[in-house]
C-alpha cells in the first residue's frame, strides 16, 4: 500500500483509509463484533494503517470495536476519533466536556494516546481558538498527537489553525459532492494541511448497486432520509454511475475504483477514507490506489460530470445545519 502525508504535520498514513462506522451503524444494522474485528484486521493486513472511528458511532460501540481489533496492532496504526457531536445538550465543544470525552475514548479504543481528534462538528456557541486550545493541552500532555476538524468552513479552518496547527479536514466530498473545492481544498493547500474525505463513494451510491428501488431501513440506514437517496434521485442521479462504468469498462477496473481514484488523483494530500464492511469490499476498495488516471481520464470524467445536475442535497437538514461550507 502506497503511503500518504497529511499536509505537513508530518502524520503519515496509507493511501487510502478505511471508515469504521458501517460496521456499528449508520447503514444497516451493526456487525457481529467477532465479524467487525475480522473486518478492520484482514484491512491491516492488506496494507490499511488509517482507521476512523468516532464516539459518535453506534454510539460508542464502534470505539469499542476499534479499540478490540487494533489492540494488538496498535504501534503499527493511526486511529482517528472525533469529540463534539453528541451530549446531553447536542453539539458540545466546552472545553471540559472535549476532555471528559478523550477520557472516556481513550478507555474504550483501550489505547493512552489518539493519534487523529477531530472536532466532530462546529459548535457555534464555543469560539474554535477555545476548541483548538484546549486540544493543544492534549497534545501537550500526551493525550492526543495530531489536531483535525470535521465538516468545518475555510475561516473556521485557517482561525483553528493560527492556535494549534491542524493536521486534517475531514469533509464529505466525492464525485458527486464536490462542494469544498470552492473554499475548503484551496485552504487546506494553502495552509499545509491534509484532506480525509468521507462519503468517497457517495455514501454507497457511486457503488452502481443501488437502483430506484432500493428500501433503506429508516431505523438503521440514515440514507432513508437523505433528500438524495430518494427514488425520484437515484433516478435522475444515474448518469454519474453510467459515467463511472464506461470508464471503468476501458480500464479493466469497478465503478468503485474510479470513483477512489478520482479522489486520490485531485491532490497528493488527499486520503479517503470509504466505510468498508465486508471483506469483499476492502479487495475492491484497496485496488483503486493502484488505478492510474491518466489526463485524458480525467477530462473525460470531468465533461461528464458537466452534463450532469445533481438531484436533492447531499444531507438531510438536521445534518446540513451542523456542517459549514
Amino acid at each position: 500500500m502506497q503511503k500518504r502525508k497529511l499536509g505537513n504535520s508530518g502524520l503519515e498514513v496509507s493511501a487510502l483509509g478505511m471508515g469504521c462506522m458501517n460496521l456499528s451503524s449508520g447503514t444497516g444494522k451493526a456487525a457481529d463484533i467477532n465479524d467487525g474485528i475480522k473486518v478492520i484486521r484482514s484491512a491491516y493486513e492488506k496494507g490499511i494503517t488509517f482507521f476512523d472511528t468516532a464516539e459518535a458511532y453506534g454510539p460508542y460501540t464502534n470505539e469499542e470495536l476499534v479499540g478490540k481489533a487494533l489492540k494488538p496492532l496498535r504501534k503499527e496504526v493511526i486511529i482517528a476519533t472525533k469529540f463534539g457531536m453528541i451530549s446531553d445538550t447536542g453539539v458540545n465543544s466546552q472545553p471540559a466536556h472535549i476532555r471528559k470525552v478523550v477520557e472516556a475514548s481513550l478507555k474504550r479504543l483501550q489505547t493512552d494516546y489518539i493519534d487523529l481528534l477531530y472536532q466532530h462538528r462546529v459548535d457555534p456557541n464555543i469560539p474554535i481558538e477555545d476548541v483548538a486550545g484546549t486540544v493543544k493541552d492534549l497534545i501537550q500532555e500526551g493525550k492526543v498527537k495530531y489536531f483535525g476538524l470535521s465538516e468545518a468552513g475555510a475561516e473556521t479552518i485557517s482561525r483553528a489553525h493560527i492556535v494549534q496547527p491542524v493536521s486534517a479536514i475531514q469533509n464529505q466530498y466525492s464525485i458527486w459532492t464536490r462542494e469544498p473545492e470552492a473554499e475548503v481544498l484551496p485552504a487546506c493547500e494553502e495552509l499545509g494541511i491534509g484532506f480525509v474525505p468521507w462519503g468517497p463513494i457517495g455514501t454507497g451510491f457511486l457503488t452502481g448497486k443501488i437502483t430506484a428501488d432500493t428500501k433503506f431501513d429508516s431505523d438503521t440506514d440514515l440514507r432513508a432520509v437523505f433528500p438524495r437517496f430518494t427514488p425520484e434521485a437515484i433516478r435522475a442521479n444515474m448518469p454519474v454511475v453510467e459515467l463511472l462504468t464506461k470508464v471503468a469498462n476501458r480500464k479493466n477496473a469497478t465503478p468503485v475504483q474510479i470513483a477512489l481514484a478520482w479522489l486520490l488523483a485531485q491532490k497528493s494530500f488527499i486520503v479517503p477514507i470509504p466505510g468498508m464492511d465486508k471483506i469483499e469490499y476492502l479487495d475492491d476498495n484497496i485496488k483503486s490506489v493502484a488505478v492510474e488516471l491518466s489526463v485524458n481520464d480525467l477530462q473525460e470524467i470531468e465533461g461528464g460530470l458537466a452534463t450532469i445536475t445533481f438531484k436533492g442535497a447531499r444531507l438531510n437538514e438536521d445534518l446540513l445545519g451542523l456542517s459549514e461550507k
